[in-house]
């Protein structure tokens, strides 16, 4: 029999982490009786640690009601840096996402003025929607390769001044606190993770001004050799046209399928597009260029992805960043990765938009700095 005890830490533990929510989430990862799971849940609850909220999605029977612990004061700050944009939230002590603000930056500025500009907004958003509160943590996720845990940026294409910088200890020296310092994709990917729960293995993709991704397995965030898997961006495709990339390379992914590509193409076209979000502009605005080239670089990130589903059998394949709001790229992408995938692989794979939008790296730096502090 199970020790109570650690029963106890067990469930705290995957509450406060996201991993679970409910007592039949908690009985399904415990893999003890439901009436274990009701005794230690009613425990926590008569210690106050835990709280009972709201209801949850049904399942087929009666909706699961909430489980969330207590929290006991203070807060994370996040933020997610791009090529243009950056967007920063405040996050409670179980990790959960609570307010959000984005803002244009120049991430080529370099590491000082960015991070001065990152803590501006979040003394704005404490003093605005946290007076008080003690900062706990701050995780940070960058458009480029991340050494992780080190924090870090290791040979990044799209960041000049930013390679060899070792950001960790600025935003530690910077804040006082414990940092976190990840791959906007690779946090994309554990945000993702908590959202989707039981989503198995994954391949996260953000498609934004750049392209990156990110395999999930076994529930955790595969990171390689020196934490620089993922890279899908410079995957060469044949119908590149031999496109010059960031990296200095030529035929790569990013060259024709990404936001920068297609304000490139677009603006050789003679729209006004300057921009990822004009870009998504003109074809929400059905404009016929934009929606035949989104549609066209939609097919070539699946075929870009099509070896990787082959040869990594994932459970899903869930795309993300700016570009993933557009319903025409994502279906691209999906019917491109059918063609060319095995029909074993593909008879039930899931292919589909983030659930949790342009949230997910923040999400994701969420419980990677309440686990980090915790």
């Amino acid at each position: 029999m199970s020790d109570p005890g650690s029963l106890r830490e067990q469930a705290l533990r995957l509450l406060a982490s996201g991993q679970a929510a409910s007592r039949a989430d908690l009985v399904e990862t415990l893999q003890v009786a439901p009436s274990t799971v009701s005794s230690v849940v009613r425990r926590l609850l008569e210690e106050g640690v835990i709280l009972e909220e709201g209801v949850g999605a049904s399942t087929g029977g009666r909706r699961r009601r909430i489980l969330r612990p207590r929290d006991a004061g203070g807060l994370y700050a996040v933020a997610e840096l791009g090529a243009r944009h950056a967007r920063a939230g405040l996050c409670s002590p179980s990790g959960g996402l609570t307010v959000t603000e984005e803002w244009a930056i120049d991430i080529g500025a370099g590491p000082g003025p960015i991070f001065d500009e990152v803590g501006a907004v979040f003394d704005r958003m404490r003093a605005a929607h946290a007076p008080g509160q003690r900062l706990l943590g701050v995780g940070m996720a960058l458009p480029g390769p991340v050494q992780f845990p080190q924090g870090r940026i290791i040979g990044p294409a799209r960041m000049p001044g930013w390679s060899g910088y070792d950001a960790e200890s600025d935003l530690r020296e910077r804040f006082g606190v414990d940092v976190v310092v990840d791959n906007d994709a690779k946090a994309g990917a554990v945000g993702e993770q908590a959202v989707r729960r039981g989503a198995g293995d994954m391949i996260y993709v953000k498609a934004g001004t750049g392209i990156g991704g990110s395999l999930v397995s076994g529930g955790q965030v595969y990171r390689g050799g020196r934490s620089l898997s993922g890279d899908v961006t410079h995957v060469r495709v044949a119908d590149s046209g031999e496109q010059e990339c960031s990296c200095g390379s030529r035929g790569c992914l990013e060259t024709v399928a990404s936001g920068a590509a297609l304000v490139r193409d677009l603006a050789r076209r003679g729209l006004p597009v300057s921009s990822t979000g004009d870009v998504i502009a003109a074809t929400l605005d059905a404009d016929p260029a934009a929606v035949t080239l989104v549609r066209h670089a939609g097919r070539l990130l699946g075929v870009a992805l099509s070896g990787l589903v082959n040869f990594l059998n994932p459970d899903s394949v869930v795309i993300g960043g700016s570009l993933s709001s557009l319903d025409v790229y994502v279906a691209a992408a999906k019917g491109t990765l059918y063609e060319r995938c095995l029909p074993s692989i593909t008879q039930s794979l899931s292919i589909e938009a983030s659930l949790a939008g342009p949230d997910a790296a923040l999400i994701g730096l969420g419980r990677l700095v309440r686990a980090s502090a915790g």
